[in-house]
């Protein structure tokens, strides 16, 4: 990614970030500023059946239009250079041709697609993202049966139906939405098991880049909102990657950790990583590789015991450069997968002191541990040790947690300045402007 610079024109561009529970929209100019923001709320998605989730994709139409549309009065008389769009990993839906939803999608925490997710067990790669219920793949095998069609459907990510929405011509997606429905992002390409899985009928999608250029913006949008039909639509990518494209993340060895309910762990690395004991795989990123692990620690654990407000103002009470002397693993239940790999490990959360603060301290101490233990993991399997990280999340703004987090791991630990996946979406359209 180039450094931001000082801005020498009047030009602007929209990132938007399709999430769970809304849409967002920022406009940057080429410094990186942002101008303007827009947020619209999505209702919930259904939950028919335990760890079944779907969602009508025409809500996630509504809400993008409605966003743009408020950024476009916002800003009378200026029209973006280009559009990218973030969206949540592993949604999927069936298509047709025209890009209409042959029914709901299903979420990326959907866990219906069982069955399938075994017979893709047998034909994957022990490694493969593509493995498991929840990946794109077995849904979308899943949906080839519920639905009859009397044409050729597409298979589409929550991004790419989007992005199809814009230009009127649906069908992209990029490599790393693609990853979990078993692209090869090292070989770019679509790997022969792959075919063998897709049932007739079913088309994949093409897949390019992550920012490259996909077409104009439909010409009715395009009036619709005051633009002209020349404003680019650009491919999208995860919101997780677009998170930290926001943070800042450019080089190997640059990290980003997710303080949100679990503890999330990347970093860039020259090569990918993949470890699926540890749930670890590498999103390419750029000319590097984007390395990920996530672990059951985390902000929940906090918060089963304190409140933010509880939170905040006991941590202003302790020293971060002292040692809590308690050695805590602070899980919600049994079970760790990153990183130690084990099904049955048990929280460690005793021996518990009569303060409140101490026992805070311990805490948080404990998923600092943690997030050592699993930049060490990353290294151990094959990526660079992290020489800055940068943080994210609600635990993000704890000054005290990030002193803490500092000391055990022996490197500078900020928060970023930007942790909005619209705002790296729109990053990402911003560098990709000369290319």
């Amino acid at each position: 990614m180039n450094p931001i610079t000082r801005p020498t024109s009047d030009r602007i561009w929209v990132g938007i970030d399709l999430g769970t529970s809304g849409c967002r929209a920022v406009v940057i100019d080429e410094a990186g500023r942002e101008l303007a923001s827009a947020r619209t709320p999505l209702a919930a998605p259904l939950n028919p059946a335990p760890g079944q989730y779907e969602q009508d994709p025409e809500l996630w139409w509504k809400a993008v239009l409605a966003a743009l549309t408020e950024l476009a009065t916002a800003l009378p008389g200026r029209a973006p250079v280009s559009i990218c769009v973030d969206a949540t990993s592993a949604t999927l839906l069936l298509a047709r041709a025209d890009g209409k939803p042959c029914g709901p999608a299903l979420m990326y925490n959907d866990r219906r697609a069982v069955t399938e997710a075994d017979l893709i067990d047998r034909a994957a790669p022990t490694e493969s993202p593509a493995r498991g219920p929840s990946a794109s793949l077995a849904k979308l095998v899943h949906l080839s049966g519920r639905y009859p069609r009397d044409s050729a459907a597409l298979a589409l990510h929550q991004a790419d139906w989007i992005i199809g929405r814009l230009t009127g011509h649906p069908g992209v997606t990029d490599w790393n939405n693609a990853l979990k429905l078993g692209y090869d992002a090292e070989r770019l390409r679509w790997p022969d098991w792959v075919s063998a899985i897709i049932p007739d009928g079913i088309r994949l999608p093409k897949v390019v880049a992550p920012g490259d250029p996909i077409g104009s913006l439909d010409a009715g949008l395009a009036n619709r909102l005051g633009w002209p039909s020349s404003v680019q639509v650009l491919a999208g990518t995860t919101d997780s990657t677009a998170a930290v494209i926001a943070a800042g993340a450019q080089e190997p060895g640059d990290a980003v950790t997710s303080l949100g309910s679990t503890l999330v762990l990347k970093i860039l690395s020259e090569r990918p990583v993949t470890a699926s004991a540890y749930g670890i795989y590498s999103h390419r990123f750029g000319d590097a590789w984007l390395v990920g692990g996530a672990s059951n620690s985390g902000g929940a654990v906090l918060r089963r015991s304190f409140s933010d407000a509880e939170i905040v103002s006991l941590s202003l009470d302790i020293d971060p450069e002292r040692p809590s002397g308690l050695d805590y693993y602070p899980l919600l239940g049994p079970g760790e997968r990153f990183p130690r790999n084990d099904p049955d490990l048990t929280p460690r959360l005793s021996p518990r002191p009569s303060e409140p603060r101490d026992f805070l301290h311990g805490l948080l101490e404990g998923i600092a541990r943690i997030e050592a233990e699993g930049y060490g993991r990353l290294a151990e399997l094959g990526a660079p040790p992290p020489r800055r990280i940068a943080s994210i999340g609600g635990g993000a703004i704890n000054p005290t947690w990030t002193a803490m987090r500092s000391r055990l791991l022996g490197i500078p630990v900020t928060s970023a300045a930007h942790q909005d996946a619209a705002y790296g979406a729109a990053l990402l359209a911003l560098h990709r402007r000369e290319q």
